[in-house]
């Protein structure tokens, strides 16, 4: 059972956020790269953290993805008090706002399994789990991440959870984007994760009122410390 250290950094600057992920995450790496060359009775510790926070209105792209899925320029982004960044970590565009739990477990995969791919469907449990309690059937959809509803209708899947991560050394970075209250209104403003003809929704959305976020972080940290058998420091 993995001690990892919970923070919620609340409303925060996407990156300010995104640059306190990169000093945690070299800590670990640079912890990693030392370990390798001394006895093991001799290793460094090395922490786990899993960051929960909320972001004022930005878009982010991914590595693998195109800019053309922003369908707005920079005086529009103005107008909507958005920003924008191409960011290291997997997958396409996607929007991060208020109301919405973004979920970075920056962890050291060594000491979990190393398996990229169970680490994300873990994820994805966490939050399938999560909204089961609120009495929706979230789903995994066949060549897509994130979590799902209704993935046996075309016409009616959409997404409730992104997901976008960075792993080098088995260290994890990023996380996903979980709609809670979102405004969902900023997502016509991209094609998101590239796909465009998939709609997305939120829990606010599905239940037909708004939602205790706190409620929710509390149900989803249940979660994934049970998925994970991690206990929070």
């Amino acid at each position: 059972m993995n001690n990892v250290h919970f923070i919620d950094w609340g409303n925060i600057d996407y990156k300010e956020a995104w640059d306190r992920q990169e000093v945690l995450f070299k800590e670990k790496t640079d912890t990693k790269f030392v370990n390798r060359y001394l006895p093991e009775d001799q290793w460094k510790k090395i922490d786990h953290h899993l960051i929960f926070c909320e972001h004022p209105h930005v878009y982010t792209l991914g590595k693998s993805g195109s800019i053309e899925n922003l369908l707005v320029d920079d005086e529009q982004l103005k107008e909507l008090n958005a920003t924008y960044y191409p960011i290291n970590r997997g997958g396409d565009i996607t929007y991060h706002g208020p109301g919405q739990i973004v979920g970075y477990p920056i962890l050291d995969l060594d000491q979990f399994f190393t398996d990229i791919h169970k680490y994300l469907r873990l994820l994805e449990e966490s939050i399938i789990l999560t909204i089961a309690e609120y009495g929706l059937k979230g789903e995994r959809y066949e060549g897509f991440t994130g979590v799902w509803l209704d993935v046996d209708d075309a016409k009616k899947a959409r997404k409730i959870c992104a997901m976008g991560v960075r792993c080098s050394r088995w260290v994890t970075m990023h996380g996903f984007a979980f709609n809670i209250n979102t405004d969902l209104s900023y997502f016509k403003n991209i094609i998101p994760c590239g796909i465009d003809d998939k709609a997305v929704t939120s829990l606010q959305k599905e239940l037909g009122h708004e939602v205790d976020i706190e409620e929710v972080k509390t149900k989803l940290k249940k979660h994934i410390a049970d998925l994970f058998q991690m206990q929070f420091a």
